[in-house]
């Protein structure tokens, strides 16, 4: 791949100037002119529909209204597809807004959706969004928006910032003023159509009645640039490819090269207003995926008294299209966008899926007030290297054990006598030294053994999960004092501290929270790596790991590692009888 043009702009940020890299985007080409293209040229273009704007009958019913130019307040100019009913009147909308293309590809084998048959959704979607095909005949509007910079929208784009809310406001405010629709706008979509949602929503557009961002990560530094404090930019990297258009792109990868640390006003601009949020939300994290940090303390953070979430083992995609959900999310929208009072508000605040092994599930959409639960009871498991198990009480004598950081692992584990589940945070406190370097990156996967010893992981798409995850770069250790609490510390990521030869130092490391049951006689597993172990799992996530020489944990007497695990006692019990 040839490299793209970049160019330095000035950016007011939280009330300051900052140089921001952008980079050419992908840039759009004609289906003839791609063919003609050497392959190392072709890498740097996408085909994109000429600009044409009209009116058409999309399918039947359903009338789309294309390429439609709105002016944001600054005079720049985007450009939407707008789907609705034929022959009615005013109705509610919803909205899509992503860097992803708002027309798909020709045809739906360029694009499936992963565990999704082909056809179960239109080609009238845009990738990760709502369905004209569905919604449209149910009485609601679709648009599909091109952000900033976006196909043949004007501007740079900035990915997940205040430009971004502020654009999403006009919009929002535009299409309310339409004759073809009733004043009352949501937003919709999963993943990176989620994670906008937050954004918009802070900047408070007095029509957007409601959003229900399913499946979005909140904090772009902590949950997918800087993970631990360990780079992951080559996920970002293929996504940004997803972005064509005549301009520029905010590039978060040079972007994070050249603001390592969090408080830069280039990482604060990409914090929602979560205090603002007050309007219905309705929340999905998945157990299994990358999301599920956003979208847990997203519906934390929100201030509204109207919030729900829903938990989930399935990958985000099955789970936004299937029949059952979507009719979940269709009493949704009838009780804001239409005002019908169909009982949504008796949907329990909270739904847990408790996951149990491979593809099976102990509870689905157990009903509870609040996450983390309350009744949630924080138990210790402290590490013991010299028979490499955790014991219930703390452990008396001293002892280490090591692992080559680059290649090497080793495991903890411990049996419960008891049915147990866990639901909520994981917190893994480990004493540990580096050996030969100064620093070392700790990769944690929580896992659930058989009665036997037998690995028993979660299976999504026929592939096992690695297991409950966190990551630390150990030299960026100090954490957050207003953020962490008892049960989920979090990085400060202001500074970096290496260690010197032989300085052993706590780490507390935040591990994602989770929902599982263990029955009586299997075993839980704490696995430590320097780096990522994947078992065949499919998604392309990668770290930068830096680690040398011997990875050391100490245990016992005043080196405590232990694992904290959110213990979920029963409802109610009686004799052998357990009420989840």
């Amino acid at each position: 791949m040839s490299e793209l043009e970049k160019k330095i702009k000035q950016v007011e940020m939280c009330g300051e100037m900052v140089d921001v890299v952008f980079t050419e985007m992908i840039r759009p080409t004609t289906k003839e002119e791609l063919e003609k293209m050497d392959p190392d040229t072709r890498m740097n273009y996408k085909y994109l529909p000429p600009l044409n704007t009209n009116t058409y009958i999309a399918e039947e019913g359903i009338e789309c209204m294309q390429d439609i130019p709105v002016a944001m307040r600054d005079g720049i100019i985007i450009y939407a597809d707008i789907y609705r009913p034929v022959g009615t009147g005013p109705v509610p909308l919803i909205v899509s807004w992503s860097f992803y293309g708002k027309r798909p590809f020709d045809g739906q084998s360029e694009w499936q959706i992963m565990g999704v048959p082909p056809q179960t959704v239109s080609n009238m979607s845009k990738f990760e969004s709502a369905d004209p095909g569905y919604w449209c005949r149910r009485g609601y509007a679709v648009a599909n928006v091109d952000p900033r910079g976006i196909g043949h929208s004007e501007g740079d784009f900035i990915l997940f910032g205040t430009q971004d809310g502020k654009d999403g406001y006009d919009f929002i405010e535009w299409a309310a003023r339409q004759t073809w629709c009733n004043g009352r706008v949501a937003l919709s979509g999963n993943s990176c159509v989620a994670m906008t949602q937050w954004r918009i929503a802070s900047q408070c557009p007095p029509h957007l009645a409601c959003i229900a961002p399913w499946e979005g990560t909140s904090d772009m530094y902590r949950e997918s640039l800087y993970e631990g404090g360990i780079p992951a930019h080559a996920f970002v990297s293929m996504v940004l490819r997803d972005a064509v258009g005549h301009n520029y792109v905010d590039n978060m990868v040079l972007n994070a090269q050249k603001y390592p640390f969090i408080d830069s006003p280039y990482w604060k601009d990409k914090d929602p207003d979560w205090s603002a949020i007050k309007i219905p939300v309705y929340v999905t994290a998945c157990w299994n995926h990358f999301h599920l940090r956003g979208s847990i303390n997203g519906f934390r953070k929100i201030k509204t008294s109207k919030k729900w979430l829903r938990t989930h083992r399935n990958f985000e995609w099955p789970d936004a299209y299937c029949n059952k959900y979507l009719t979940d999310l269709e009493k949704f929208f009838d009780r804001y966008l239409k005002w019908e009072r169909n009982g949504w508000e008796l949907t329990p605040k909270v739904r847990i899926e408790v996951q149990d092994a491979f593809d099976y599930d102990y509870q689905t959409d157990r009903p509870e007030e609040n996450f983390p639960l309350k009744r949630t009871k924080y138990e210790k498991l402290y590490l013991d290297a010299s028979d490499m198990s955790m014991k219930a009480e703390p452990v008396a004598s001293e002892s280490k054990t090591s692992y080559e950081g680059a290649s090497e692992e080793v495991c903890f584990d411990y049996r419960f006598e008891e049915e147990t589940e866990l639901t909520g945070f994981l917190k893994l406190r480990l004493w540990v030294e580096a050996e030969g370097h100064d620093d070392m990156d700790l990769f944690i996967n929580v896992q659930k053994l058989s009665t036997t010893g037998e690995w028993l992981p979660v299976t999504l798409f026929g592939e096992n999960h690695p297991g409950v995850w966190g990551k630390m770069r150990v030299s960026r250790r100090k954490l957050d004092e207003k953020l962490s609490t008892s049960y989920q510390p979090v990085q400060a990521h202001t500074c970096s501290e290496k260690l010197s030869p032989g300085e052993i130092v706590p780490v507390d490391i935040e591990i994602w929270p989770t929902s599982r049951i263990w029955h009586k006689g299997q075993q839980i597993r704490v696995q430590i790596a320097g780096r990522y172990i994947r078992e065949g799992w499919f998604e392309p996530l990668q770290w930068e790991a830096d680690n040398k020489g011997q990875h050391i944990i100490h245990t016992g007497g005043k080196y405590d590692s232990y694992l904290q695990i959110p213990v979920i006692p029963p409802k109610y019990q009686d004799g052998d009888f357990i009420y989840r």
